[in-house]
């Protein structure tokens, strides 16, 4: 779960990392009066939605007076930004951030993410912050540092040594990068994070380091013991789509093909977006309806596949073990009581109560096109498609 640029701010502070005075504006109109309140002559303006880039798209605005805050919030609330993440629809902004303007003398890059090779929680740094990051791997590697935590003996001297040198850090500097290294990693590990990132670290003319962007993402399966967290969740921000499965505990992740997908099981469930890229076209979402599945969840299952717009079939690939063909076609029956069946439907039912499930499905008179293995169920799909 991603969460906003402010609210990641506000959570880094509650860790005692220094981060600028700012504030969040809900209304546009409130944006003079919040700046009035931070005081200074300089400002910053940003567009809060969850997507990096947002500089570059014109989502940040430095400001010299009151009246440019006012007319930079008047024009990025409910403005679309378009981000090199956003992608070609963009993310509607709902609402700004607020900033003192900070002295900058220069701009590092840090982050800590979860070490998937090393099992652990890596840092990576770079002296070349305020950029893209993926453009500075790409270009000057050398400008980056990678540095492993080993889970049973945790960050060390060493290790906040190692990053010291590399970004040529000395005296009092040093020793704010030391403590704030530290005060990272108890962050990322108490609040079950996946990303944190901050981009640029600036050093201020009076050598004080301070974040002056933050990304954080929570790990989603940690959720249910970060209820603190769970409460920056913003809907808005997220596919519609995503949120209605999530209610019902269903694994979905939208995409941007024209098959949807129900298959029960991660790794058949790749198999068969995988297959269908081979014939030609592109799922329309990953769908894992899991092996506790019930004949509610897949008619909520369905419901969301039949009200997507970009789909123009479905897909279903059940190998069924814990999971009953007949409940399947169960969920099927009851989702075209309230959704009719307007695009054509492949299934693919094998397995615990097979024929039951087929003959159900028969008995309603339903117009399913049925398939005997999975690359027949792709063929036949991307034929209807």
């Amino acid at each position: 779960m991603n969460i906003h640029e402010y609210q990641a701010k506000k959570l880094l502070a509650s860790f005692g990392i220094p981060v600028p005075k700012g504030q969040v504006v809900l209304e546009a109109n409130q944006a003079r009066s919040f700046a009035e309140q931070l005081g200074g002559s300089l400002w910053v303006v940003k567009a809060q939605i969850h997507a990096g880039g947002r500089g570059k798209a014109g989502g940040v605005k430095i400001c010299k007076t009151l009246d440019e805050v006012q007319q930079a919030a008047n024009n990025l609330m409910g403005s679309i930004l378009v981000t090199h993440q956003t992608g070609e629809a963009g993310k509607v902004v709902h609402r700004v951030y607020i900033e003192s303007g900070i002295d900058i003398a220069h701009e590092y890059y840090l982050s800590l993410l979860v070490d998937r090779e090393n099992e652990g929680i890596s840092f990576v740094v770079s002296p070349d912050g305020g950029m893209d990051i993926e453009a500075v791997a790409a270009n000057t590697p050398e400008r980056i540092l990678n540095v492993s935590i080993d889970n049973a003996s945790g960050l060390s001297g060493f290790h906040i040594r190692k990053m010291i040198f590399f970004l040529g850090l000395t005296g009092d500097v040093a020793k704010q990068f030391s403590q704030l290294v530290s005060q990272l990693y108890t962050m990322f590990q108490q609040t079950d994070a996946s990303l944190l990132e901050l981009n640029p670290l600036v050093l201020t003319q009076q050598d004080k380091l301070i974040a002056l962007d933050a990304k954080f993402a929570v790990d989603d399966n940690a959720l249910y013991r970060q209820k603190d967290l769970l409460a920056y969740r913003d809907l808005d921000e997220e596919d519609a789509k995503e949120v209605e499965a999530s209610k019902h505990n269903l694994n979905y992740i939208a995409l941007d093909g024209s098959i949807g997908c129900m298959v029960n099981g991660a790794g058949l469930a790749m198999a068969t977006m995988d297959i269908i890229q081979l014939k030609g076209q592109k799922p329309a979402n990953f769908l894992d309806v899991g092996g506790g599945v019930t004949v509610e969840t897949v008619c909520e299952a369905f419901k969301l596949l039949f009200d997507d717009v970009h789909v123009k079939a479905v897909l279903v690939n059940i190998f069924g073990g814990i999971v009953r063909c007949d409940i399947i076609a169960q969920g099927l029956l009851e989702a075209v009581k309230t959704h009719p069946m307007q695009v054509p439907v492949v299934m693919r039912l094998v397995g615990t109560n097979e024929k039951e499930g087929q003959q159900l499905i028969a008995d309603a008179g339903l117009d399913v096109r049925w398939a005997k293995d999975l690359d027949e169920a792709a063929t036949l799909a991307a034929e209807a498609v």
